[in-house]
C-alpha cells in the first residue's frame, strides 16, 4: 500500500524529503499511533520568560540577521471566502498583505537593513498573493524569493488505509498543517539560502495575526542565552480553553498539545486554565542554524508529533495526517516560551475578530503596526448572531455605511438582524436584541437595547 502513496506523490512532483516524511507518519498511523499525548504537566518556571525581562534589551543591529516568514496558505472558507484570506480588507482599504508589506518596507527604510519577507503559500494562495504584491515592486528587490509553497499529503481511507480516490483530483489531497514549514523551507532550498545570506533567525507567524511584529529584543535575548527555539505564549482565558496549550514531559522538555492530541480521560484537565495556563500564539522565533543542525542529525527530516484528523469526504471516511509548527518546541533542547502581552496576538479567525479590527478600538501607527487605541488595555468582547454575520458578505452588508465606535466598549452582543449607520457609539457592555431587521444610526448605545 505504501508503494501506491509513493507512486502518486512522485507523480505530483513532491520531493523525496516530503515523501519520506509522509512515509514515517503513515507507518505510525498503520501501527496504531493516534498522535495522542498523555501524562504531561505544566511547564516549569525556569522554562518561561516574561516579556518584561526583555525591557532594556536592544537588538536593532540584529535586523540584518532576521527573516520574517508569514504563513499565508489559508482561504478563509469558514468566513465565506474563496481566495487568499490575506487579501481581505482589514483597516480602511488595506488588506493583511498591504499592512504586512508596508510594515516590512518601513522597517527597511528606518533601519537601513534589508529585512527579508517570505510567505509560505499554499497551491491555492500562491498566484493570488504574488499577483497582488506586484503593486509593491520594491518588495521584490530582496535577495531571497518572496514565497515558497506548502506541500500536500494524500488523504487516506479509514477502511484499508489506501489512497483516497475522487473524480476531483484536488479532493485527494490535504494540507499537512503548518508543521510542514520545516520540510518546505528545507526542500525548497530557502533554508540554505537564508543561512548563506547571513540570516540567523526566522520570525514566523500567521498572516492573519497583525499583532505579530518584529521585536529585535527577542532575537537579542535568544542570542545572549543561546536559545534555539522560542515560542510566544499568552495567558489562557476561558475563551482559550479548547485551544492547544503549553506543557512539559517527564524529562522537563517543553511541548505543545492540541485538543485533538488529548486522550479523552484528560480532556477535563486539558481545559483547566489554572493547570495549563498558556497557549501558543503561533509566533515563533527559530535559530536557523539550530534548525539546519537538527535536520542534518535526523536524516534530513523534521518529524513532529502527529495529528490524525478524521474527516468524511463525499461520504467516505478518511484520515488527514497533519502537524503543528509549534510542536517543534519539543524538538530542540533548550527551547523556551516567552509570555507576551495579548497585543501580540490579534488574529482574525471569525467575523467577530474582523469587526474589532475594523473599529476604532484598533489603530495603525506610523510603522503600520496594528495597536489597541491609546488607553485601551483589552479588545472588546464581540459576539455576533451567526445567522446574520457569519460570513464576510453578511458582515459587510450590515456595516457597509459605518462601523460603530467601540473604543469605549467592553462587550458587544448582537442577537438579530441589525445594520449600522453613522454616528453610533457603543459604551461599556452593550446587548442588542432585534426581533425584526433594524438599522441603528446616530445613537449612544449602553446596556440592554431592544427592537421589536
Amino acid at each position: 500500500m505504501l508503494n501506491q502513496f509513493t507512486r502518486i506523490m512522485k507523480a505530483e512532483g513532491l520531493s523525496d524529503m516530503v515523501i519520506r516524511t509522509f512515509t514515517s507518519y503513515y507507518q505510525a498511523l498503520v501501527n496504531g499511533e493516534t498522535g495522542r499525548i498523555a501524562r504531561v504537566q505544566a511547564p516549569g518556571a525556569d522554562q518561561l520568560i516574561h516579556y518584561e525581562q526583555l525591557q532594556g534589551t536592544t537588538g536593532n543591529h540584529l535586523l540584518k540577521n532576521i527573516a520574517v516568514i508569514k504563513l499565508n496558505g489559508g482561504l478563509g472558507t469558514s468566513m465565506g471566502l474563496s481566495k487568499a484570506k490575506s487579501l481581505l480588507p482589514v483597516k480602511g482599504n488595506m488588506s493583511f498583505l498591504d499592512i504586512i508589506t508596508r510594515q516590512t518596507l518601513t522597517l527597511r527604510a528606518i533601519s537601513g537593513y534589508p529585512v527579508q519577507l517570505l510567505f509560505m503559500n499554499s497551491f491555492a494562495t500562491e498566484d493570488d498573493t504574488l499577483n497582488y504584491l506586484k503593486k509593491y515592486p520594491d518588495l521584490f528587490q530582496q535577495a531571497l524569493p518572496l514565497s515558497f509553497v506548502q506541500n500536500k499529503f494524500p488523504r487516506i481511507t479509514q477502511q484499508g488505509f489506501v489512497p483516497f480516490e475522487h473524480k476531483d483530483k484536488a479532493q485527494r489531497w490535504n494540507p499537512p498543517g503548518h508543521g510542514d514549514i520545516y520540510t518546505a523551507i528545507s526542500a525548497s532550498g530557502i533554508l540554505e539560502q537564508l543561512i548563506a545570506a547571513g540570516y540567523r533567525y526566522a520570525f514566523v507567524s500567521n498572516s492573519d495575526n497583525l499583532g505579530a511584529t518584529v521585536d529585535t529584543a527577542i532575537a537579542a535575548y535568544m542570542k545572549e542565552h543561546d536559545i534555539p527555539f522560542l515560542m510566544e505564549v499568552c495567558q489562557r482565558t476561558e475563551m482559550d480553553r479548547k485551544g492547544g496549550h503549553l506543557a512539559m514531559d517527564d524529562h522537563g522538555q517543553l511541548l505543545l498539545r492540541e485538543i485533538a492530541q488529548c486522550p479523552p480521560d484528560e480532556l477535563e484537565d486539558f481545559q483547566d486554565i489554572s493547570k495549563y495556563g498558556y497557549f501558543n500564539t503561533n509566533n515563533l522565533w527559530i535559530d536557523l542554524k539550530a534548525l539546519e543542525w537538527h535536520l542534518i542529525t535526523n536524516d534530513n527530516l523534521m518529524l513532529l508529533p502527529l495529528i490524525v484528523n478524521p474527516k468524511v469526504v463525499d461520504g467516505t471516511p478518511v484520515y488527514q495526517l497533519e502537524t503543528a509548527m509549534g510542536a517543534a518546541i519539543s524538538s530542540f533542547t533548550g527551547s523556551r516560551a516567552l509570555i507576551v502581552p495579548r497585543e501580540r496576538f490579534a488574529p482574525v479567525k471569525k467575523t467577530n475578530d474582523l469587526l474589532a479590527i475594523w473599529s476604532d478600538a484598533y489603530e495603525l501607527n506610523d510603522q503600520y503596526q496594528i495597536q489597541l487605541k491609546r488607553g485601551l488595555s483589552q479588545t472588546p468582547v464581540i459576539e455576533l448572531d451567526a445567522r446574520y454575520y457569519d460570513t464576510i458578505d453578511k458582515l459587510s452588508q450590515r456595516f457597509k455605511n459605518a462601523v460603530p465606535s467601540l473604543a469605549g466598549c467592553k462587550e458587544l452582543h448582537i442577537n438579530g438582524d441589525v445594520s449600522f449607520g453613522p454616528d453610533v457609539i457603543c459604551d461599556g457592555r452593550v446587548f442588542i436584541q432585534a426581533e425584526t431587521p433594524v438599522t441603528i444610526t446616530n445613537r449612544l448605545l449602553a446596556g440592554q437595547v431592544s427592537y421589536s
